[in-house]
């Protein structure tokens, strides 16, 4: 007898805006074909004119320059592998709990990313003294529950991680056209930043002296470590040191014998050295086997323990990631108001029988 093959759907948080996220636990290719790519939106989808699509660079710059698809492609490509991770990643895990999207652990998503690094288009256009950061505008936009106004999705980066050479003006995902679901025709990609950096759907790139203030860089995407005031609040930045159990799942029943133990790890600062695992609530210690074959600073690892069990029971089993430097993830996540960068160690729970 033969049965229909299953697949993985993306899990869906809400339809408008499309808030969907990736099945991670049944993920086995280090590859997120793009219908498994998480979907995360502010506001309802863009309409523009593909056919008539031009880029403006303009601001605090020699030339401001106005550049059709045509040209762009034009520029010398080139092509990153990176994870893009949303900084709500994992919210759904903070005690006490945080308001917003209830994350699990699958708003993150990898794959390779081809487009122009920003630095040539701002070579191109000429950065007058004196600038400071350079604004990138999505065509997308919409009423926020904060304003009265209608906003526009726009975030900034400093002026060296722009001209990082890896920061890159995407056309391109996993060797074809950006989904437009996913910022086509052009998507602006931070390697090591969290993924409210790499803006969709860009509509114009402007070079500003001054701190852009737009509200998605001044009110959200902050760390607000106090639950009742704004005090030591920072930017949310750099992805933090982070590992994820895919198999088994949370609450699985399992038989005695051999399992094996898989999951993930990644890292925005370096690359991820070692992967600990626990299968008795942290009270000792293993090394996973990672696979390190071709690994490169910006994607995730994958990594895998044999677990031999003989005695029924419930266990917890954890994960514990170190990067090269020298972070580890905590054992408490660090609590923030709006719930962004949770990195604690990963823990699941199974019982044999």
């Amino acid at each position: 007898m033969s049965y229909p093959i299953s697949k993985p759907y993306l899990i869906t948080h809400s339809l408008l805006p499309e808030n969907q996220e990736t099945p991670i636990q049944f993920i086995t290719s280090d590859l997120i074909n793009k219908q498994f790519f998480y979907k995360r939106n502010h506001f309802p989808y863009p309409t523009f004119s593909h056919l008539n699509f031009w880029l403006p660079v303009n601001g605090l710059v020699k030339r401001p320059i106005l550049l059709s698809m045509q040209e762009i492609l034009q520029f010398p490509s080139k092509t990153v592998k990176a994870v893009l991770e949303c900084s709500g990643n994992k919210r759904n895990l903070f005690k006490p709990k945080v308001y917003g999207v209830q994350w699990g652990k699958g708003a993150i998503s990898q794959g390779y990313w081809k487009g122009v690094p920003l630095r040539s288009l701002l070579e191109r256009s000429g950065i007058k003294e004196g600038a400071k950061e350079i604004v990138i505008e999505g065509y997308d936009f919409g009423k926020r529950t904060d304003q009265d106004k209608v906003s526009g999705y726009a975030r900034s980066l400093p002026i060296e991680k722009a001209l990082h050479p890896d920061t890159i003006i995407a056309y391109e995902y996993n060797h074809q056209p950006i989904p437009f679901k996913h910022g086509y025709p052009l998507r602006l990609i931070v390697p090591q930043w969290y993924a409210m950096a790499s803006v969709k759907w860009i509509k114009q790139i402007t070079i500003i002296d001054d701190n852009f203030s737009g509200a998605f860089q001044s009110i959200d995407y902050v760390y607000y470590p106090n639950k009742v005031n704004n005090q030591g609040a920072f930017p949310v930045t750099t992805i933090h040191v982070n590992s994820t159990i895919q198999k088994p799942l949370d609450m699985e029943i399992l038989n005695t014998g051999m399992h094996k133990i898989r999951g993930i790890a990644w890292t925005g600062d370096g690359k991820i050295t070692s992967v600990e695992i626990s299968t008795d609530n942290g009270r000792s210690w293993s090394n996973a086997k990672v696979n390190f074959t071709d690994y490169k600073s910006y994607e995730w690892v994958t990594w895998s323990y044999d677990w031999e069990i003989t005695k029924k029971g419930e266990y917890t089993i954890m994960s514990k990631a170190t990067d090269s430097s020298n972070h580890v993830q905590p054992q408490i996540p660090f609590w923030n108001r709006k719930g962004y960068g949770y990195n604690a160690i990963d823990q699941i729970k199974v019982k044999v029988e």
